[in-house]
């Protein structure tokens, strides 16, 4: 009992076994305790702001272009790509021919994000 007090308030002075023993214990905590241990952390997906435009790249010459939904004039919601988006990738990547054009809807069919897929 007078050990796991000790323990307990960490009288023990540095450098002692049971010090070590402490420390030992705190480091394979704080080192295995994410592995055996479910935090429910995940990385949170990027979000587009409202004028910028997220380009990844797919490959050879391929790249991906995504937009926030704020970017879309209201007159231009049907399947072809609008001539201001056109524009702006442009912009920021010179020439390119683009692929296809496509909404993302959430589970209750709104727009979230609208992607472009592009090649040089």
């Amino acid at each position: 009992m007078r050990i796991l007090k000790s323990y307990l308030f960490w009288t023990y002075p540095r450098g002692s076994f049971h010090y070590d023993v402490m420390v030992t214990l705190i480091l394979a905590f704080l080192f295995l305790s994410p592995q055996v241990i479910n935090f429910r952390e995940r990385p949170q997906e990027t979000q587009t702001s409202r004028r910028s435009i997220l380009v990844e790249p797919l490959g050879s010459n391929r790249l991906l272009y995504r937009f926030a939904p704020d970017q879309l004039s209201e007159a231009a919601p049907g399947a072809a790509l609008p001539p201001e988006l056109l524009q702006r990738i442009r912009e920021v990547s010179g020439e390119v021919r683009i692929d296809r054009f496509q909404k993302q809807t959430d589970a209750r069919g709104q727009v979230t994000e609208y992607r472009v897929w592009a090649h040089r």
